[in-house]
């Protein structure tokens, strides 16, 4: 949650699917991630307020880092109203969460994406998230966005010309390091996530 908009768009979008009958009615909980360092709507979930005190976003989810959400109290609405809850991990959490995304789901997310895993990942160790339960996470925005957040993370490989033949030949390298033939039409298998269990992902 940045604005707190977000969240409020889709808890109305689903009570108008209900509506007007497109959808059969079930209970549905609503959850918020937000970055430690801008939590100002996280905060006051989990202190049971209704007051936003604002804070000085120190964040490398920058997309997220509205210290001041104009929405904030129809988000913290929405949430207590379906009976949800919202938490924060930090800029750590953030980073080893969009490598575990990339892992197991073969989805490269911007720092967003990993506030949204790893606050998901908080909400099933505190059991309020489910296995058994069907879980969305709305993941939203492109890893390119935010490289910089990766920054040493991996080793950076070397250029190559801009042609179609380097990169197969790049290709061929790579696959055939990792056991697979590159034009076999096997794809290496992406390892389920044992971290989140039960979860759909939506990018």
């Amino acid at each position: 949650m940045a604005g707190g908009s977000l969240i409020t768009k889709i808890k109305k979008a689903f009570d108008e699917l209900i509506q007007l009958g497109l959808v059969n009615p079930k209970p549905v909980k609503f959850f918020g991630a937000q970055a430690t360092g801008c939590s100002p709507i996280s905060t006051a979930i989990k202190q049971s307020s209704h007051e936003i005190e604002p804070q000085r976003p120190a964040t490398i989810a920058r997309s997220l880092a509205i210290g001041n959400p104009a929405d904030g109290h129809y988000a913290i609405k929405a949430i207590h109203g379906s009976g949800g809850w919202s938490e924060d991990v930090s800029d750590a959490e953030i980073v080893n969460s969009i490598q575990l995304l990339a892992r197991s789901e073969g989805i490269f997310t911007e720092t967003a994406g990993g506030v949204t895993v790893g606050t998901a990942r908080k909400l099933i160790r505190q059991d309020r998230i489910l296995p058994e339960e069907t879980t969305v996470l709305c993941i939203t925005g492109n890893g390119l966005k935010t490289t910089d957040a990766l920054a040493g993370k991996f080793e950076t490989e070397a250029p190559i010309a801009p042609r179609l033949r380097e990169f197969e030949l790049l290709l061929e390298r790579k696959l055939s390091s990792s056991g697979v033939s590159a034009f076999s039409g096997q794809a290496p298998a992406l390892r389920p996530s044992a971290d989140i269990p039960g979860v759909s992902v939506e990018a």
